[in-house]
């Protein structure tokens, strides 16, 4: 897919708590995409309300949120990212 020059910035909502016996592709493909996002040159905002994902790891979104889920739709409006 080529890069959209009209975004700079995009937010992804990580899945939340992973209990044991579930699987985790989902922190996996979200770490995975966040590493090629900003390889494209895009500022990435992550919302996650585990903080012992993958994902939330400190070097790979520009920004971080570790919050419940009842503040992730407040921080989608805060946040003023183009995509989602």
């Amino acid at each position: 897919m080529p890069r959209r020059n009209d975004l700079e910035s995009i937010l992804i909502i990580g899945s939340g708590p992973i209990i044991i016996g579930q699987a985790c592709e989902f922190d996996y493909s979200g770490t995975q995409a966040i590493k090629a996002l900003k390889e494209e040159g895009y500022r990435i905002l992550l919302i996650n309300s585990n903080p012992a994902s993958i994902m939330t790891d400190p070097e790979l979104a520009d920004r971080t949120f570790i919050v419940s889920s009842q503040k992730r739709a407040w921080l989608v409006i805060e946040t003023r990212v183009e995509h989602i």
